[in-house]
């Protein structure tokens, strides 16, 4: 009995021998598993997040695009990223934080390629920032330069007989020169020739340090401008001409792998569910929001023109800086124990003198500390709602400065008389018609007008000076309506800190001594969900998804100027303002 069982136990361990031996040799002829993500970037990517399109698409904002790279830069499963690289419309300090979000993602061990079908200078920057640049046989690269075009309607206005009554304090301050001049003045240009200097020196040194080439041969590369992808391959800006059905292969190189491609890596699909909880909820009032009880730090947006009041979204469904949304929530921050410091992301061009006043004074209220990390475009009123910081980060290529004042109005007196209307005028006050549109300033009513102009503009040179702890003198000599760029504010002593939105933050623990990243962050203003949209509670949005429809169907060179006017016209009825003269591109 005893030898049967014997017997019995032999031929089972020699089974169980024979199948753990078969599980290894197949193991060893299984190819081995290899992840890569897939991350699109395409579009504007703005600072804060927006409701979902006409057709339930959402418009990915720049926190949401970084974190997708944040999450594969510290997933473990992943060996590579794939970057599908298609028609980026951002600024120098978006375009800088990408960039950034690539260089983590590499750092941490990850292997990233990018791949185009067309690139201009924005895609081929972005591009630059990979290991590896793979376009189709058919593909062009667009690298011509920089240019910048004005448009003057001086002579429209006087054809039609409108009378642009314009005034400014700073020499520098250039945004009503389209109005009044049929060409820039010798400051303007002087300006313009500094910037673009500036940021074509970016270009050049960034293209000659990924692709290594020398400085000389990347300037004779954009003065020729259009190259196919087989010139570019010759000239040393691409690595491979591969079709999207060939990356595989490329990935492979040869080897026997299982590989796995992680389309749309982590990317949210939008909430548009119209559950009967949330509608209970928004009819009852809206949800309370009773705030976080644990510590935290407060980051902070502001993006868009700045206008007193409750302002209206832009054209396109764009978000302005409200003064009367925006103050009372820095008041509540201030009052809340949990916040130990703010972190203000600025992304403006300023706007209105008043709110831009209005919203500084409520920071410095708050006797908390706060750092301000500047986007692509910092200026004017945008400086000015930023330089109460104990630490002001910039990006490289952001656009700040522009300290100075600008008032006026268009007066259409000679248009109405020449298609025939008429007015009677009954007035008491001798500057009772300084903001009719219906005659030009009298002499007193310009007196009255600039006379505020450089109230307004001391106000903002004094508060800057004690804010940068600058003498006066020294800082109204750099201010005039001057703009700069990140890195010569930095210079100027305009700005503390040449880095990102993540710098800033870093930077505010270090204030906290919170260097174990214990406090947790909070993220404000929170975005609306569809319901509320829906139902009016967000009455304001409503135009969001047709508009942003609508500027989907328009070339992507004129969404910019278009989104300018509109913010100009908002800010038609503000007597004086704080905003920079232009918008800039990279083309």
């Amino acid at each position: 009995m005893r030898r049967e069982w014997m017997i019995v136990l032999f031929c089972l361990f020699s089974v169980a021998m024979f199948v753990n031996q078969g599980t290894n040799i197949a193991d060893e002829k299984r190819p081995l598993r290899v992840d890569w993500a897939e991350i699109k970037i395409s579009g504007s990517y703005p600072e804060t997040s927006q409701m979902p399109g006409l057709f339930g698409d959402l418009t990915e904002s720049l926190p949401t695009i970084l974190d997708r790279m944040d999450q594969a830069a510290r997933d473990k499963s992943l060996k590579g990223v794939l970057l599908h690289i298609d028609g980026v419309e951002i600024g120098w300090a978006k375009l800088n934080e990408l960039q950034a979000g690539i260089r983590k993602m590499r750092e941490a061990g990850k292997t990233v390629w990018a791949r185009m079908n067309d690139a201009g200078t924005r895609d081929y920057l972005l591009a630059c920032s990979c290991e590896r640049i793979i376009m189709p046989e058919s593909s062009t690269i667009m690298i011509t330069g920089l240019r910048a075009e004005v448009t003057f309607y001086r002579n429209l206005f006087e054809m039609l007989d409108i009378k642009a009554d314009m005034l400014r304090v700073g020499a520098y301050k250039s945004a009503a020169e389209p109005y009044t001049r049929t060409e820039m003045s010798d400051e303007f240009r002087a300006e313009m020739e500094e910037i673009l200097d500036a940021f074509y020196q970016i270009i050049v040194t960034q293209i000659s340090e990924s692709r290594k080439l020398s400085e000389e041969q990347v300037k004779a590369i954009i003065d020729e401008g259009i190259h196919s992808a087989g010139r570019a391959k010759e000239l040393g800006l691409l690595d491979d001409i591969a079709y999207e059905d060939e990356l595989a292969a490329l990935i492979r190189d040869g080897q026997d792998i299982d590989l796995r491609m992680r389309s749309d890596y982590r990317k949210k699909k939008p909430n548009t569910e119209l559950d009967l909880f949330s509608l209970m909820e928004i009819l009852g009032g809206g949800k309370k929001d009773m705030g976080s009880t644990r510590p935290r730090i407060a980051v902070v947006y502001a993006e868009g023109p700045i206008t007193s009041g409750n302002s209206p979204t832009g054209l396109f469904g764009e978000a302005g800086i409200s003064s009367d949304k925006l103050v009372p929530l820095i008041q509540k921050l201030g009052k809340d124990e949990n916040v130990k410091a703010i972190v203000l992301r600025v992304d403006s061009p300023g706007g209105s003198a008043l709110a831009s006043d209005l919203i500084w004074r409520a920071l410095e209220a708050t006797e908390k500390p706060l750092v301000v990390s500047m986007g692509d475009v910092a200026a004017s009123g945008g400086y000015y709602i930023s330089m109460g910081a104990e630490k002001i980060f910039a990006e490289p290529g952001t656009i700040t400065g522009s300290i100075g004042v600008v008032g006026g109005k268009l007066s259409f007196e000679g248009l109405m008389k020449k298609v025939g209307v008429t007015q009677s005028v009954v007035q008491r006050g001798r500057n009772s018609g300084v903001l009719s549109v219906t005659e030009a300033f009298t002499e007193s009513g310009k007196e009255t007008m600039q006379r505020m102009l450089n109230t307004i503009y001391e106000q903002f040179t004094r508060k800057a000076a004690a804010g940068r702890k600058m003498d006066y003198e020294k800082l109204e000599a750099m201010a005039r309506g001057r703009v700069y760029t990140g890195v010569r504010a930095k210079t100027l002593g305009l700005v503390d800190e040449i880095g990102t939105l993540d710098d800033a933050i870093a930077h505010a623990r270090v204030i906290l001594n919170d260097t174990e990243k214990k406090l947790e962050l909070d993220t404000l203003p929170k975005p609306q969900s569809p319901l509320e949209m829906l139902l009016g509670h967000a009455r304001h949005q409503q135009a969001q998804p047709v508009a942003r429809a609508f500027a989907e169907l328009l070339p992507a060179q004129i969404r910019p100027a278009i989104r300018h006017l509109d913010a100009l016209n908002q800010l038609a009825k503000e007597p004086a303002l704080t905003i920079l003269p232009y918008s800039l591109r990279i083309e």
